[in-house]
Formats: C-alpha cells, structure tokens, sequence
C-alpha cells in the first residue's frame, strides 16, 4: 500500500494521510457491489426512493460538518459551501421525490395489433471518478439517480477531497443503505484501469479534465463499457446592445468569480457588443475589485484559495502568456505573497487566438472580456472553441434570444440567466465538454436498461 497526504490550500499545511487500497482490496469491493446489486436492483422502488430522501436529510444535518471539511480540503467559503449542501441535498430529494413516476413504464404504438413498453431497469455496479471542486454536488448528481434505479456504486473521489468522500460515505451508510450498494474507493489511477476492464462493473461516469476523460474513454471503448464524460467548458456570456447592463454585470461577477472562477460552467469568455462594451468593462473592472481573497472558513470571505498550488501555477501562467503577447490586464494578475493558492479576481481584454487564453479553459477568477461589432461575430466568437458546456445570452429581444441560443454549439443556454444547476434540469455539453447528461429525467437514462415488452 502507498500513502499520501491532503493539503490546505490556505495554508500549505498538511490535513491528513491516507493510505491506498490495496488491488485485493479493489477487487473484494467490486465484488460485495455485484452481490448487492443483486438485491437492490429487485428491492422496492419505495424503498430505494425513501433512502435517498434520508440521505439528503443527513446532508442537512451534518453540514457544517461536511462545510468545514470543503473549506479546509479545497478552498471554498462557507457561505458557498452551505449552497453546495443544500443543492445536493436537493438532488436527493428530487430523485427520491420524482424518481418513481420518471420510471414507469412507457407504452408504444405497435402496428398490427397487441401492446408493447419500455421498462426502465438498472445495468449493475457503476463507477463514478469524481473532482473536487464541488465534491458533494458533483456526487449526488451521479448518485442519486442510479442507486434510484438499482444500480450499485463505486466512488472514487479526488484524493484533495479524501475526508469528505468519507464523510459521504459515512453519510449513505447511516441513512441505512443495504452494504456493498456504495463504497469509497481511495485508490491509484492504474487501479481505475483494473476496475473498467473488469467484466463484472456495467459503466463509468467521470466529471474532469479534458485529458483525464480521453484516457477513460478510451478505456471504457477498449473494454465496451457505457461512459458519461463531463469534461471541461470554456462558456461564452454574450451581451447584446439591448441588455439590462446591470442585471448582466450582477451575473457576470458571480459567475465568473464565485467558488475562486474554479467550475466548469463559469462565464468564461464576456462577448460584449460594441455599443455597451466600455460600460460593461469598466463595470466588470469595478466589480472584481470587491472579491477580495481570505480564509475560507471566515464567513465575511467572498473568495478563498484555489484548490491547489498547481492550479494556481497554471492560471497565473496562462495570465503572463496573454500579457506579454499584447493583452491588457485591467486589474490582478499577480500572484500574491505569503502562503495558500490565492489567486486575485483578474479582468483581461484583448485577446487573440495566438494566447493561451483564447483556447483554453481559465479555471480560476479570471475574466476575459472580447468586443465584437454584431450578433454575427458574437455568435463565431462563441462557437470558435473546442468545448460547447454551457452559455447565456443577454438582450430583451426573445426572438432574438431563440435565434442566437439555436446557433450556439453547446449543450446549455442561459436566457438572460446563467446556468444554474437545479435537480431537474438534464446538465451536459458537446464536443470536447463530454458526452452524456446528467439530472433531471435524462439523468436516469445513462445508465439504464430500456427494455422493450412486446405483449401479443
């Protein structure tokens, strides 16, 4: 077994150690979650449905718990941590809620006579890879779904987030889930490898970076393996002369700066038209001066850390990039003294497909602000990227809004709105942002069998 250790990005300080499950160990889990699932795929949909809703309930009554432990594992500040509680709590609830009625059987017209349905069913002992940096939200929205539906879980989280993974795990068992349907897996990314060519597991949802879903794509196709993939997003936010500047500069800021700009959802890319573009920019500018960094388990603390240091070396470097190439840094930009991962909100204009942050995700505070001449160039700006996540569009002209939404290449529009997760809403993108959804009724599809009953 090897070990290894958590770290506060606040501080740099050491959290905890922790060891790694040995390969028996891996193979003993992936067993007892084949012989659960068994039973708790032919368990009552009641019953099933009525763990869920104890889960969220012990969600509710642990969080402080689990927010002090996110506070200390990746960065984020209290306030924002309590939201995550809530909205996985929510998801739970929803599934437990809605679930049942989202399963029933759907009947299809069958010519000639007779009847015929489709069924939804579980497919067996799934694993979930999940990231850190919303470590109960990106859970629940794997979760609560497919235990619904009978499947079993393995869960490996990020190794940044090892105590909260606990904390859930403790959480599912107390809530009274049968052993083997949800187990914690702290293991080694050649161990992941073991699990997916393993006949036995029936699917693999991974919520990550773009290279890390190439890898499990590819092994999940070698292995013929069903994978949900949410990757990156680099997600326009376009502004059209016609907008409520104000109402956009609120969503602007929050969207771009909330939980230190780490999400893939974040307005990463402000394409604003000409005619409000020095307005906008200067309200951005004005705006990003109020998201001073602190310590994130201060509830005054607006921005804490980002989540690690070498997530805070790539931000700071794709930064430089764009500066010395011609970009105007309007303000942050520079990495701060003393110890943690901080990291100033940071306002860029003029950048160009020769930088680094044209192309690629930002995943920190920093916004980049582009100005285009009409709703044409705005909608090419949008689309010349690799990903397609999520996006919003700003204008008091909904004929308009429709037209622009039907031509952005993403999965996700936000009228007027950002993308906000709620527990109905299906959550995916296209092209290099993944592939599949999740929540809501799609959420429940992935993984299922949707078995036809043709009745004479």
């Amino acid at each position: 077994m090897s070990t290894f250790t958590t770290i506060d990005p606040s501080s740099g300080g050491t959290l905890a150690e922790y060891e790694t499950l040995s390969d028996a160990d891996v193979t003993s889990a992936l067993g007892r979650a084949t012989e659960a699932y068994g039973k708790w795929s032919r368990a009552d949909l009641q019953a099933r449905a009525a763990l869920l809703a104890r889960i969220a309930q012990l969600h509710r009554e642990r969080k402080a718990e689990l927010v002090e432990a996110i506070a200390n594992e990746m960065g984020k500040p209290i306030s924002q941590g309590e939201g995550e509680v809530e909205l996985a709590a929510s998801i739970y609830d929803y599934y437990a809620d809605q679930g049942p009625q989202l399963l029933r059987d759907e009947e299809l017209e069958v010519a000639g006579g007779g009847r015929a349905l489709v069924r939804t069913s579980a497919t067996g002992p799934l694993l979930g890879i999940m990231p850190w940096n919303y470590p109960l939200y990106q859970v629940a929205r794997f979760v609560a779904p497919n235990l619904l539906l009978g499947n079993t879980i393995l869960l490996k989280h990020a190794r940044s987030c090892t105590q909260t993974s606990l904390l859930i795990e403790a959480i599912v068992r107390d809530a009274g889930a049968p052993s083997g349907i949800y187990e914690n897996l702290v293991v080694s990314s050649g161990q992941i490898g073991n699990l997916i060519a393993d006949p036995r597991l029936q699917g693999i949802s991974l919520t990550g970076s773009e290279q890390a879903g190439r890898i499990v794509a590819e092994q999940a196709g070698k292995h013929l393996k069903k994978c949900v993939l949410e990757l990156g997003g680099s997600d326009p936010f376009i502004v059209l002369p016609d907008a409520d500047l104000g109402h956009a500069l609120d969503l602007a800021e929050s969207g771009r700066f909330s939980n230190a700009g780490q999400a893939c959802t974040s307005s990463k890319r402000m394409i604003v038209h000409s005619d409000v573009y020095d307005e906008f920019l200067s309200g951005i500018v004005e705006r990003a001066k109020g998201w001073t960094t602190g310590d994130p388990t201060d509830r005054s603390t607006k921005m804490g850390p980002l989540a690690t240091l070498s997530g805070r070396e790539e931000v700071a470097e794709q930064v430089e990039d764009a500066v010395s190439k011609g970009a105007t840094l309007h303000i942050g930009g520079v990495v701060p003294d003393g110890a943690g991962a901080f990291y100033p909100a940071t306002v860029l204009s003029g950048v160009t497909k020769d930088m680094r942050a044209y192309s690629e995700e930002l995943f920190g505070p920093v916004a980049v602000v582009y100005e285009v001449g009409s709703t044409e160039e705005a909608i090419t700006l949008a689309n010349d990227s690799r990903f397609g996540l999520g996006s919003a569009v700003f204008t008091q002209d909904p004929e308009l809004a429709a037209e622009v939404a039907d031509r952005l290449e993403v999965g996700m529009v936000g009228l007027n709105s950002l993308i906000r997760s709620q527990p109905s809403l299906p959550f995916g993108g296209v092209k290099a942002s993944g592939i599949g959804r999740e929540l809501g009724r799609l959420g429940l599809d992935e993984f299922a069998n949707k078995k036809m009953l043709r009745i004479a």
